[in-house]
């Protein structure tokens, strides 16, 4: 298993390679962003111009147009939000959970206040979380996150269906500022030069399955992990699949429960991990290598349920070594910081899950090079894909559209053009910036757990309970992941 763990430092440096666009001038960079293929003029002259298109209706998509369709400098602009798949009505809260859930941080929570949205999700369904428990199944290291006082939540399990939802409420709040164009397939993209020859078009070029042709002086590419205006673009991506698959299922808990805290817990194959969902329900994300996920898949509940039980319980992946180390290291800290520490807690038992909620996915990781050309940007997956063990997929979409809408809005006050390179260039440094150490991180802790070699899980021992000592260090771990 090491050399899965040797490969991490040449990740690391794959993902760093994405900050050498910043050591260009702008001048550069615009030049450079801009040979693509530009379009001659034809009838395309005489179709609409919007000022934005967003491709791409989910969370985060639908999200970037009511931000930007309430944004006050940017009243009286055309926008448009382009969405494949029919329109997301909820007229009453489904009677079961889905399997596809999100962890709202405090800051994706402020983002959809703002657009009128988070009311409606908490009055739907949405559960929050005031700690984290996270701990290692090759030792007794643990390590808990929460607010001192326990007022505050640390994040909100939602189930994507009911963002979506909610956001289009909204949206149908907005339609003198946002049109919404559903069951709308994208099957082509022109795009402009950046420096205009006689004969070609200053706009990118968006053409429909249904043979209509749009124009717009900003795309947004809000299309998901495999979007096609990257590809489009030709954008180059650093990425890899993991050698693991995501089941994910609707859990019923043996006993009603505050049900308060998120667990989770690092096995040699992956992580485990239990978000609440009411006092009853909880939400499993579990990853494993494939052939594994493909036999919890296969079977049958009791042995499903006594799976999951046995994967949060057992102590088979520990050794008396270990234990021994831990066990000195973590007296040795609470001699020099006796106050310090967390107390353990044991998660709930499961005793049912939901009927048809086991779901498999791969997983992998990915990252753009550049999440803007002339006249584009990319937000959300379609810039950026993590594994899920930190949560933190849908709340580094929504920073981007926080983000963007800001940049947007002090262009649009500016009398700018929102197609510019020099703002989009902005949105593109600020969010390399928090996003890469993220995603760093993220992936290192994926390899870092992915084995049960004696030193390396000494090494990891040693870290969570330094950790859990050290509440200053918490509280900022806390801070940049909430943002």
């Amino acid at each position: 298993m090491m050399h899965k763990l040797s490969r991490a430092p040449l990740a690391l440096q794959g993902l760093s390679r994405c900050f050498i666009t910043e050591k260009h001038s702008a001048s550069v960079k615009i030049a450079r962003r801009g040979l693509v293929c530009a379009k001659h003029v034809g009838d395309a002259g005489d179709n609409e111009v919007y000022d934005v298109i967003i491709s791409g209706g989910g969370m985060v998509g639908s999200t970037m147009a009511c931000s930007l369709g309430m944004d006050p400098n940017l009243e009286g602009k055309k926008i448009l939000l382009l969405e494949a798949g029919n329109k997301k009505v909820m007229d009453k809260v489904p009677d079961t959970y889905s399997t596809r859930v999100s962890s709202i941080s405090p800051g994706s929570a402020t983002l959809l206040s703002g657009i009128g949205a988070w009311e409606r999700i908490t009055n739907m369904r949405c559960k929050p979380y005031k700690k984290m428990q996270v701990w290692d199944a090759c030792s007794d290291a643990l390590i808990t996150f929460d607010k001192e006082n326990l007022q505050d939540e640390m994040a909100y399990i939602v189930e994507n269906d009911i963002v979506v939802a909610a956001v289009t409420r909204q949206l149908d709040s907005l339609s003198d500022n946002v049109e919404v164009k559903y069951r709308s397939k994208v099957v082509k993209y022109s795009w402009p030069m950046p420096h205009l020859a006689a004969d070609s078009i200053p706009w990118v070029e968006v053409t429909l399955a249904s043979g209509e042709t749009l124009q717009t002086k900003l795309l947004i590419g809000a299309d998901g992990p495999n979007s096609m205006v990257r590809r489009e673009l030709g954008i180059p991506t650093v990425k890899w699949n993991y050698d693991q698959s995501a089941v994910v299922a609707v859990l019923h808990l043996s006993e009603p429960t505050e049900n308060n805290v998120a667990w989770q817990r690092f096995l040699p194959t992956g992580p485990i991990a239990m978000l609440p969902l009411s006092d009853t329900q909880s939400s499993l994300v579990w990853s494993t290598s494939h052939q594994r996920a493909e036999e919890l898949l296969e079977l049958d509940e009791e042995s499903f349920v006594d799976a999951i039980n046995s994967a949060f319980w057992k102590t088979d992946n520990q050794t008396q070594l270990v234990q021994t180390a831990g066990s000195m290291f973590r007296g040795a800290l609470s001699a020099i910081m006796p106050s310090s520490g967390s107390p353990r807690q044991l998660p709930p038992s499961v005793s049912g899950i939901g009927p048809k909620s086991r779901v498999m996915f791969p997983l992998g990781m990915g990252h753009a090079s550049e999440y803007v050309r002339h006249r584009v940007a990319l937000i959300g997956d379609a810039a950026h894909r993590v594994h899920p063990l930190a949560g933190q997929g849908a709340n580094l979409g929504f920073g981007d559209v926080a983000c963007l809408t800001q940049l947007l809005s002090q262009a649009a006050f500016n009398g700018k053009d929102l197609g510019a390179m020099q703002h989009l260039l902005e949105y593109e440094t600020e969010r390399q910036r928090h996003n890469l150490p993220m995603m760093a991180a993220i992936d290192l802790m994926k390899r870092l757990y992915s084995t049960n070699a004696a030193p390396v899980v000494l090494l990891r021992t040693f870290g969570l309970q330094a950790t859990n000592m050290l509440p200053t260090l918490k509280e900022q771990i806390m801070a940049f992941a909430s943002k």
